[in-house]
């Protein structure tokens, strides 16, 4: 079903060369040696980093980014050192509410988030004396922390700006033009996109989380529990319907075979049926297990989860129209599509016409499936996914079959044009540009 099935549902946990010269000119000195710049300076103060999906956790032992957290410090601390940049933004999954395993009750959202921020201190450090250094923060939330609001912000990290309009999805626009759209995406995502409808039946208040909430805390207890493996007896649809006469029951369809492929690698050695996930968050007060949320023929001879997001292809037209999308798609084209990475990028030109030589954008960055992506399209006008920063991103392997981490992209706005650069940040402090690699990736 692809790499983009992994990241929908709990980003690296689920299972899931060509060196080129940089373009912005970096310090021979590593980061041992002292804390540099991250490159020599301009004169301008033109650039913009964009970074996404750290996936920062409450626990060390909840986080997807241990071993690389270091390395963000240090990147930290150099891009406060490095007096071209002017803004730094964090697009999305950055202090993880998903990665948690079933045993964990939350009960206090704010209380969650400032022990999360509390755990990360010398990561909230290094964001700081990136203001101190006169750079503007900015956050933008993904699907990981869509919960996080302003005040859970404040307290810790006074001066970062949080994009979150409509409340869990968060849009940001930026550069000498206003030409530059940073997202996480997530909002495209008929899995990962907020959802205050489809189980507003169960809960005693305002809701928020969609199914990959659901998928990610059964996959993080899996994953903490060092993948066991077992032998899933899940209920099978044989009958696949038709796409053209009967477009809702093939959306239901399609969402059914994404389950089956995740819990083919996740079902716990529990059971299918048990209560295992306690959930007092977001109006929920219940137990609840994989059979839930596991779509099933019922008595009506429909395709449909028993308690967990019935029906749930009836709802998406409804909720694009309540997180802020433009363009809707179909649920089973979104469905489909959320398998695949390219699907995002058809979302950057159908929602801004990146794409188009006219357009006000110039530049759309994505965060969300943890896989790079650079797409050219001329006269300056690009697409770019930022990849992720977690220790093993299982979502992309490189030409020589090793796994890629710690990419961001570097923006040079102008008052006539725009560049993008994407690199990774190697351990030794030196720069790797990805571009030529990346464009020739989906030039294949």
């Amino acid at each position: 079903m692809g790499k983009r099935l992994v990241t929908c549902f709990a980003s690296a946990l689920l299972v899931m060369t060509l060196l080129s010269c940089t373009s912005i000119p970096k310090q021979e000195t590593t980061a041992s040696t002292g804390t540099q710049p991250l490159w020599k300076a301009e004169d301008t103060r033109n650039k913009i980093i964009v970074l996404s999906d750290l996936h920062i956790g409450f626990k060390d032992e909840y986080a997807e980014i241990q071993e690389n957290r270091a390395y963000l410090i240090e990147f930290m601390q150099r891009a406060a050192m490095t007096s071209d940049i002017r803004e730094i933004v964090l697009n999305g999954d950055i202090f993880d509410e998903w990665f948690l395993p079933l045993s964990f009750v939350e009960t206090d959202r704010a209380d969650f988030y400032r022990k999360n921020i509390e755990n990360n201190k010398d990561v909230v450090d290094a964001f700081i004396q990136v203001m101190d250094a006169g750079i503007n923060l900015v956050y933008v939330v993904g699907n990981h922390d869509m919960s996080v609001h302003t005040q859970y912000i404040k307290e810790a990290i006074p001066g970062m700006k949080v994009c979150s309009e409509p409340l869990g999805v968060g849009m940001y626009r930026t550069g000498d033009r206003n030409e530059i759209v940073i997202e996480h995406g997530h909002r495209y995502d008929v899995f990962s996109a907020p959802d205050t409808i489809s189980n507003a039946h169960l809960t005693n208040g305002p809701t928020m989380l969609p199914p990959g909430y659901f998928y990610a805390r059964f996959a993080a207890d899996w994953v903490l529990k060092g993948k066991p493996g077992y032998n899933a007896i899940l209920p099978v649809i044989t009958t696949v319907p038709d796409r053209v006469t009967n477009p809702d029951q093939f959306g239901a369809y399609a969402y059914y075979r994404t389950l089956e492929a995740v819990f083919k690698n996740i079902t716990p050695t529990e059971g299918f049926s048990d209560k295992l996930l306690d959930l007092r968050i977001d109006g929920y007060n219940d137990t609840y297990s994989i059979q839930d949320l596991y779509p099933v023929i019922n008595e009506q001879g429909e395709i449909s989860a028993p308690v967990l997001y019935p029906n749930y292809q009836r709802t998406w037209e409804e909720r694009q129209k309540a997180n802020g999308v433009k363009v809707h798609s179909s649920f089973a084209a979104a469905s489909l599509g959320a398998l695949d990475s390219t699907y995002f990028e058809s979302q950057a030109r159908a929602q801004f016409g990146v794409d188009q030589a006219e357009s006000k954008t110039s530049v759309v960055l994505f965060g969300h499936t943890h896989i790079p992506v650079y797409y050219d399209y001329g006269n300056g006008h690009s697409y770019v996914n930022t990849g992720t920063w977690i220790d093993h991103n299982t979502n992309y392997k490189e030409p020589d079959g090793s796994l890629l981490s710690r990419t961001f992209a570097v923006v040079t706005t102008g008052p006539s044009s725009t560049a993008v650069d994407i690199y990774q940040y190697k351990a030794d402090g030196t720069l790797r540009d990805l571009k030529n690699q990346l464009l020739a990736d989906h030039e294949k």
